[in-house]
This record gives C-alpha cells, sequence and structure tokens, in this order.
C-alpha cells in the first residue's frame, strides 16, 4: 500500500561560532564541536523527548580521526541521546551539511522517521582538506578533469576566465560588502541567536569560551585591492574575495510537520523541493546555477518567486555568477543580508545548516516573503540548492 508523502518542516538550528583553521578551537576535538550542537538543540526544544529522535545524520570531508568512526553515531552517543538513536556519516564536500538535511528529509517524507537531526563538522585546522586521499591516477591520466579541478581556488579562478564581466574589482566589492553586512548583522544581535558557546583551552592561556565567529575583520576596499593572489600570478581570487579555512560545527532538527505540531516544536520553514546536480569540475562554483534551475521546476517556481537568498560565498565569483545568470544585482538586499562565508567563515562541511538557520530566522522577520533558498557549489565539480516556504507568510508575494 503506497504511504503518503508527508511534509518536512525545518524546526531549529543552531551552530557553533565559526573559528580560523588552527586557530581557537586547535585543541578542541571536531566531535565536541558537533556534541555541543546537539545538546544545545535538546536544551532549547525540552518537548522534544530524546527517544522521539529517529536518526541523527552528520557530515564531514575528511573523515578521519576525531571526524571519523561514524561520526553521527559516535556523537549520538556522547550528546546524551538514548542508545537506541542510531546515526551515520555523510560526504559531499562542502554541501555535506545540506545533504545530511535533505536525505534525513527524505525518510522523514516517507514515514521512516519522524524526528531527526542534522548536521556537519569540518575542523580544517586539525584536518586540512584533502587530507589522507588518494585520488584515481585515471582521473587526470585519462583526463576526465583538468589538474586544475582538484585546487577549489583554481576552479575560481578558472570561472572567472568563462566569465569575464565578474572582475576583480566586483568580487573584491562583494567581498567587502560581506565583512560589512555582518558586522552589522552582530551589531544588531542578528547572527547571537544561532550561536552556541564553546569551552576552548590554550596550552598557555588556559581556558575561554568561544561566543563569537574569529574570522570577521575590519577592512577596506583600498586594502582588499593589495592581497595576493595565491592560485595564479595577476590572478582574480584572494583571500578578501573568498572564504578562509575554518573549524565548525552545525545541527539542526527536522520533523514531520504533523509531529512537530504534536510534540509543540517551533516549525521555521516548510521544505519545498532541492536538486542536486554535476557541472565541469573545473568550474565547480557554477553549479548552484542548474542546481538552481533543477529546484524550481521541481516545485513549480521561477527565481522571481524567490523572496530571500542564502547563498553560500565559498567565492565572491561563485555567487556572482549565480547573480548574473538569473539577472540578480550584486547588492540585491535579498541576498545574504547578515553577510556571509567569506566574512563568517566556510567549515565545509558544516555551512549548508548555518544557512538554513540563518533563513529561517530572516522568514519570521519577513512574513511578506513566503520562498526563500539556500544553496552552494561542491568540490569535484557540483552544485546543490534547496527552495523553503515561510510558515509565517501573509500576503501574495
Amino acid at each position: 500500500m503506497p504511504r503518503p508523502v508527508r511534509d518536512v518542516v525545518f524546526v531549529d538550528g543552531v551552530r557553533t561560532p565559526f573559528g580560523k583553521a588552527g586557530g581557537m578551537y586547535a585543541n578542541t576535538r571536531a566531535d565536541d564541536l558537533v556534541i555541543r550542537c546537539i545538546r544545545e538543540l535538546l536544551r532549547r526544544n525540552p518537548q522534544l523527548p530524546p527517544e522521539r529522535v529517529d536518526e541523527v545524520a552528520i557530515a564531514a570531508t575528511t573523515q578521519i580521526g576525531d571526524q571519523g568512526l561514524t561520526i553521527g553515531r559516535t556523537a549520538a552517543l556522547l550528546s546524551g541521546l538514548p542508545k537506541t538513536v542510531p546515526g551515520y556519516s555523510i560526504d559531499r564536500m562542502c554541501a555535506g551539511a545540506l545533504t545530511a538535511v535533505t536525505s534525513v528529509a527524505g525518510g522523514i517524507a516517507f514515514g521512516a522517521y519522524d524526528v531527526a537531526i542534522a548536521g556537519g563538522v569540518e575542523h580544517m585546522g586539525r584536518h586540512p582538506m584533502g587530507e589522507g586521499v588518494d585520488p584515481n591516477p585515471r582521473i587526470l591520466a585519462e583526463k576526465l578533469v583538468d589538474p586544475s579541478a582538484l585546487v577549489m581556488g583554481s576552479t575560481a579562478e578558472n570561472l572567472h576566465d568563462r566569465l569575464p564581466a565578474i572582475t576583480k574589482e566586483r568580487a573584491d566589492k562583494f567581498g567587502y560588502a560581506s565583512q560589512v553586512k555582518t558586522a552589522a548583522a552582530y551589531q544588531a544581535g542578528k547572527l547571537q541567536p544561532d550561536l552556541v558557546s564553546v569551552a576552548t583551552r590554550d596550552p598557555e592561556a588556559g581556558w575561554g569560551l568561544a561566543t563569537v565567529d574569529e574570522a570577521p575583520r575590519e577592512t577596506s576596499l583600498e586594502k582588499l585591492g593589495t592581497l595576493k593572489t595565491p592560485f595564479r600570478p595577476h590572478g582574480k581570487v584572494t583571500a578578501g574575495n573568498a572564504a578562509g579555512l575554518n573549524d565548525g560545527a552545525t545541527a539542526a532538527i527536522l520533523a514531520a510537520e504533523d509531529v512537530a505540531l504534536e510534540l509543540g516544536l517551533p516549525i521555521g520553514m516548510r521544505l519545498v523541493s532541492y536538486g542536486f546536480v554535476g557541472v565541469e569540475p573545473e568550474v565547480m562554483g557554477y553549479g548552484p546555477v542548474p542546481a538552481t534551475e533543477k529546484a524550481l521546476r521541481q516545485a513549480g517556481l521561477t527565481i522571481a518567486d524567490i523572496g530571500l537568498f542564502e547563498l553560500n560565498e565559498a567565492f565572491a565569483v561563485q555567487v556572482l555568477a549565480f547573480l548574473d545568470h538569473f539577472g540578480i544585482a550584486d547588492d540585491d538586499p535579498r541576498v545574504n543580508p547578515w553577510g556571509g562565508a567569506i566574512a563568517v567563515g566556510h567549515p565545509l562541511a558544516s555551512s549548508g545548516v548555518r544557512l538554513m538557520t540563518q533563513l529561517s530566522r530572516q522568514f519570521a522577520e519577513h512574513p511578506e516573503v513566503r520562498y526563500g533558498l539556500t544553496a552552494m557549489c561542491v568540490g569535484i565539480g557540483m552544485g546543490a540548492s534547496v527552495i523553503w516556504e515561510n510558515p509565517n507568510w501573509k500576503g501574495d508575494k
């Protein structure tokens, strides 16, 4: 007998402050960052009995050391969830946490789960991107991809080559705007509700407490214009128009809408559709464009229906390529209104849930907006996009 498909909702999400790789979390385990997020979700939502959690899916790109051993299961145990709660790990590089959400959402829609926790972690200080990997030599020997496809910064330079209208000046201006918007969001108290403080330890300074992101900095367009281009002489990609190397974790509660209502859980947003696509690996930053086109088709929507965008800023050129394709201005107020990864950081597999949590908070402030979108590019040539509906929507937009 066919099962009815159930509506899936995003209940709540949290994240640790994001640190610089090797910075404030240098002596903090990756799994402890995830555990802190899961415990905070349970603390914030006491109406959710821990035994009602049916699954824990946690993403990590480099699944070794304290990011290995099926981290979804071990983090669930260490968070105090009942031993009956299963868990697993996911790897879709930058879109790891985003994929954790869509994976458990499919199980919820089908009826296999009622409630699940999904998130991600990346401790790039302990586990640099590419640590321990052994790419099959056929990838390069048979010229399946250009060698630059294995270096994310080089793929961003390639995208600049393909899209000459996206100049270094535009990329720098976008990067600067990310810093300004993030600073304003902190000043207005917009980001703090998402953050869970983390105890830190330094062999010399002793114990500390991480309460804010470590990466944001004061800068100027003039300073950004003087930064080096590490991936190519006279290139366009710099530390000022790209996300850095970061440490951090995220987690979110997903549920069937009827179960959320039964338990009295808040409904932050409702899942509408999602799309994953592959693109040429050497221009992986273009991935969010066809992924969004796919998600829009599946939802029966157009880009004009989207009232808020949370686009991951792995590189400014990647976001600008998206905006140009869909005819959206670089400074459109609907796009990353609280800044983005260029300022706060991009701990790879964790970032998808950061985007979702911020979109959920923005929905609460904008009942005139019905649909929002979270999207990101993915290493080795992929794109991911998820469309959400605002449960607070009132109006015709």
